[in-house]
């Protein structure tokens, strides 16, 4: 095993463990999971850009994505609200 394929391998298991971690019931939804996923997900993402390049790291960033997609759609919304209001209140 050289060094560019230990963040191939990282991100494999990564990818394989969210998902088996998706399958099994959880009380809170699995966000505890997800904030787990996430601050291990994004050394190895980091990892993975440094060592195979930019692409590869998008091709990941990806992938993670589709599993988390709640905490995406979260982060969107959350990112969307800073912005102000998009449409003024106005009253009839």
């Amino acid at each position: 095993m050289t060094l560019t394929q230990a963040p191939l391998i990282a991100a494999c298991l990564w990818l394989i463990t969210a998902n088996v971690i998706a399958m099994f019931p959880s009380r809170d939804h699995h966000w505890t999971n997800a904030y787990r996923l996430i601050a291990l997900g994004l050394p190895i993402l980091a990892f993975l850009v440094w060592q195979n390049g930019p692409l590869v790291g998008f091709f990941f960033l990806i992938a993670g994505a589709s599993v988390l997609r709640w905490p995406v759609w979260y982060l969107w919304k959350w990112i969307k609200g800073l912005g102000g209001s998009q449409r003024p209140y106005t009253r009839r």
